[in-house]
């Protein structure tokens, strides 16, 4: 049977049987060329060594499968130069060595993942009849050849990561098309400058900081304008603008947290001014009416002629304190209980632990022995459960008043994005400038 016209063939095949069912078709096709070319030394011959059937895929017809079932030959090599004895026949005008498509085939499925995608060109593949993944037509694609670089007039140059924090190479872009254009195995100045110096009508060259860069340009291309892209440009500028926002939003943080120690400590101290209450008052008032009337009864009890020792046992105080009251003229007042503590010079440390979330009253106390605290941890954990009740609410609290400026990278990335694409609340924030170290505005 000659070649179908459903199904054109190369010269010298034939096609010997077809089978037909729903949805597939299977054709046999045999070589009918009388002789054969050495892949190697392009010897003719035409002794047949051997046959053996291929199963490759076709375009498909009609909706249904093509898969051809080639029987192909073997022949002798009768050249005694060449290094090879038996080779196969080639078919170039229909599929290639050890390919399982024939290159019909294999052009509309580069045809479909140009126009489509990977996924995209799988779905309207099926519907054609071509069943195929998105992976074998990646690799169709990428099987391409590349298109002629032609000339590039505008260069960009810059790192690319083969293997992300373990190789980096040199990615160089036409800037004109926006397409890559090469891969450098690697950042050094002079292989990027060789790379350069093919290029003879390079007129500019965008770069990065680096210094390497820098070189390779000057060596490779000293005619090229260097300059910076777009990209660049706004990296520098943030980097810049997140060091001078994160030098105001400091400041700012720290007068604060400073304040907010400030009224801490002011509502501390007046809670211990405040702590004689009037019921206080009464107890105290009453103990000194008692030890008035003990004092009076010694007295009376001394002009009796009772000896010390038995006025205490009689009135049921010490023996010290009759002695000494007897030895005063008048009756001895206490002295107010001083209010300071060993604790009050270190309020303010203690604050700013607490402002900067440590709630652990036994490292604060293990702090404030290495700074010299002489007093008990008890004092310190009934200071601050009685002077600040709810402290982890209150700290939370400070804390999120204290976090509502933002970094130093989110303002810059306020400054740096247009005002028409930020937020309400992020336009707000953007116009609330912190305060400068000297007392001013910081005028950003």
């Amino acid at each position: 049977m000659e070649s179908n016209p459903l199904l054109p063939l190369p010269e010298g095949m034939q096609i010997d049987q077809i089978q037909a069912s729903e949805n597939e078709v299977s054709i046999t096709v045999i070589a009918t060329h009388p002789t054969s070319s050495c892949p190697l030394c392009r010897h003719p011959s035409s002794s047949i060594h051997s046959r053996y059937r291929r199963t490759v895929r076709e375009a498909p017809c009609a909706g249904r499968r093509i898969q051809l079932a080639l029987y192909v030959r073997k022949f002798f090599c009768h050249n005694p130069l060449c290094e090879r004895k038996v080779f196969t026949e080639r078919l170039p005008d229909l599929v290639r060595p050890w390919a399982k498509m024939t290159i019909r085939y294999c052009q509309q499925l580069t045809s479909i993942g140009l126009a489509t995608c990977g996924k995209g060109g799988t779905r309207l593949a099926a519907r054609l009849g071509m069943h195929t993944s998105r992976q074998t037509i990646l690799r169709r694609i990428m099987a391409l050849p590349d298109p002629p670089l032609g000339s590039i007039l505008y260069l960009g140059i810059d790192d690319f990561s083969f293997r992300r924090g373990c190789q980096f190479g040199t990615i160089l872009v036409n800037l004109e098309s926006h397409r890559v254009v090469d891969l450098l195995p690697d950042r050094k100045a002079e292989t990027a400058a060789a790379w350069m110096r093919q290029q003879l009508d390079l007129m500019v060259v965008s770069r990065d900081r680096g210094g390497e860069y820098a070189s390779a340009a000057t060596q490779g291309a000293s005619q090229a304008l260097q300059c910076a892209d777009r990209f660049h440009l706004l990296k520098n500028l943030g980097e810049a603008l997140e060091g001078l926002l994160a030098h105001h939003l400091a400041a700012e943080r720290k007068r604060q947290i400073q304040a907010t120690i400030d009224s801490q400590a002011l509502d501390w101290q007046q809670k211990r001014a405040t702590r004689s209450s009037p019921k206080l008052e009464r107890l105290q008032q009453a103990r000194r009416e008692e030890r008035l009337a003990h004092y009076e009864q010694v007295i009376a009890l001394r002009k009796l002629g009772m000896s010390q020792a038995a006025i205490a046992r009689q009135v049921g105080i010490g023996a010290s304190t009759v002695q000494s009251w007897l030895a005063a003229s008048r009756f001895p007042e206490r002295k107010p209980r001083e209010q300071a503590s060993q604790l009050d010079q270190y309020l303010p440390y203690l604050f700013q632990r607490w402002q900067d979330g440590c709630h652990n009253i036994a490292c604060l106390f293990r702090e404030l022995v290495e700074q010299g605290y002489k007093g008990s941890y008890e004092s310190v954990r009934d200071n601050l459960v009685r002077l600040l009740p709810t402290g982890r609410k209150n700290a939370a609290d400070s804390s999120s008043k204290a976090s509502a400026l933002p970094t130093s990278r989110q303002a810059a990335f306020l400054f740096l994005h247009r005002p028409e694409k930020l937020r309400v609340e992020e336009q707000e924030q953007r116009g609330r400038a912190p305060s400068d170290p000297s007392g001013g505005r910081s005028g950003l």
